[in-house]
């Protein structure tokens, strides 16, 4: 029988292996994709926000834990458990030593990636490289590595996990760490969760996902159909405003859209309807999906000048291009009297200011609604460009309660052997909102955490005689 059973394949299903194994345990990692799709989410990723009290090598200056806290705490709007979120950001200013000692290499900020170099520490190679070297690092470790093995369920002695199912295959573990994502590959789950609003649209029908398609939420699902205590809300994610043309899985962050701070956003009406200025874009990125959830159709456009050009990181697509802005307006089907009313009355409010992406300045709007209130200039520059945008889902908040243990809970019961990381459970972290490079935080923390406490508890489990057990049961049953 092994000792830690690690159902998963991305960061944090890496980190609960790697910390297993390191502990003296043996650990069998089940992972779903193929595998040159594994990795999950975490291949998309590309930086992980640290505090830091003082410069560390690529990050500059200091990104104290109360600052870190407080920018948690208002993307969140307070929905959020305190001291869970405290342990991920104290965690985060010493998990890169083991994480080099792993392969995982840093670089500084990227050109382009505004106002992340004193808070995220960036990937040399991006998320792919850091899955890649922590697999590296988990075979020469020992640890069993088994591609497209999804687990269809589980079995459960009352809170106790006995045993995970592949087909037919029944693995049994001493102890097991669940690390498998949230639900949002599960398009029928989505459009369940989000329902048809008063417009009779169905509005997940047209969001698309920007990480992996294996993300299904099946033991999600069958844990809290058996008696999980669940965190967070079915349509909270980590949802970003992304190119319309993007694929329905797997686009990655090439295909967001960064220059929203710099122009002006309208709906398919061709109207504005949100402060596109509101703050520095890594703290309010992640609130655009869901914005635009919200509009007609599930679908916005992007507009920016020419003096723009040269100041976001450039999506892998090109944006719609034009001399005039109705003729923009004419590339981006909306219509062309609305859509230069919509930009008449923004220009008319833009107030002298001096600009500067890199603060918060004095650029603004008075006189219209919704205000910019910062980084506001004329769009009036030729020639313009325009960016279509729909919802990309990166992952979803629902999951499973926990602790500072990462055991699993039933009825408010810590499991002793059940353990949980990442995704499925972010929502105690992430009750809503989103900030640059947190949920890599959370699933390094938490992965390690887990594989620990699982370690600890397989270990401890080999030195006592096992109880009789009573009242097995499938979580599917």
């Amino acid at each position: 029988m092994v000792d830690v059973l690690v159902i998963g394949g991305g960061n944090a299903a890496l980190c609960a292996a790697l910390m297993a194994r390191e502990a003296g345990a043996s650990v069998l990692l089940l992972e779903a994709a193929p595998r040159a799709w594994r990795g999950g989410n975490s291949s998309h990723t590309r930086n992980l926000r640290c505090m830091h009290d003082a410069p560390q090598d690529v990050l500059v200056e200091a990104y104290p834990e109360d600052e870190f806290w407080q920018d948690l705490l208002k993307v969140t709007g307070g929905r959020t458990d305190e001291a869970l979120a405290r342990l991920v950001i104290r965690a985060s200013s010493n998990c890169r030593d083991w994480m080099r000692s792993h392969g995982v290499h840093f670089q500084p900020s990227l050109s382009g990636a505004l106002h992340t170099a004193r808070t995220n520490a960036f990937f040399m190679g991006g998320g792919k490289a850091l899955v890649n070297a922590y697999y590296r690092s988990a075979e020469r470790l020992g640890v069993e590595i088994r591609y497209e093995a999804p687990v269809d369920r589980i079995e459960l002695d009352g809170e106790r996990f006995v045993a995970a199912f592949v087909g037919e295959e029944r693995i049994t573990a001493r102890t097991c760490v669940l690390a498998c994502g949230g639900f949002e590959s599960d398009r029928d789950w989505l459009r369940a969760a989000w329902g048809q609003n008063a417009r009779g649209e169905w509005p997940a029908d047209n969001f698309l996902i920007r990480g992996t398609r294996f993300n299904q939420g099946t033991l999600l699902r069958e844990l809290l159909a058996h008696g999980a205590d669940p965190i967070g809300d079915a349509t909270q994610a980590h949802m970003v405003a992304i190119d319309a043309r993007a694929p329905l899985y797997d686009g990655g962050i090439c295909t967001r859209i960064d220059c929203v701070s710099l122009g002006v956003v309208v709906n398919r009406e061709a109207q504005r309807f949100y402060d596109e200025g509101e703050d520095f874009w890594p703290k309010r990125y992640a609130i655009w999906g869901r914005l635009v959830a919200h509009q007609p159709g599930q679908i916005a456009h992007c507009v920016i000048d020419s003096k723009a050009i040269g100041r976001f990181m450039p999506p892998v697509f090109p944006g719609h291009k034009a001399d005039t802005l109705p003729d923009l307006a004419r590339q981006l089907g909306v219509d062309e009297a609305t859509f230069m009313q919509t930009l008449d009355d923004y220009n008319h409010a833009c107030r002298p200011g001096t600009f500067d992406h890199t603060r918060l300045d004095d650029c603004r709007t008075e006189g219209v609604t919704p205000a910019k209130t910062h980084w506001a200039r004329p769009i009036d520059t030729p020639p313009f460009y325009g960016y279509t945008l729909r919802p990309g889902v990166t992952f979803t908040y629902l999951g499973l309660k926990t602790d500072d243990q990462a055991a699993v809970h039933f009825g408010g019961r810590p499991s002793g052997n059940l353990f949980v990381a990442g995704e499925m459970m972010a929502g105690n972290v992430l009750g809503q909102g989103y900030t640059a490079g947190v949920g890599m935080s959370i699933g390094t923390a938490f992965g390690r955490i887990a594989g620990t406490s699982a370690a600890r508890s397989a270990l401890a489990q080999q030195q006592q005689p096992q109880p009789q057990r009573e009242g097995v049961r499938h979580a599917d049953a």
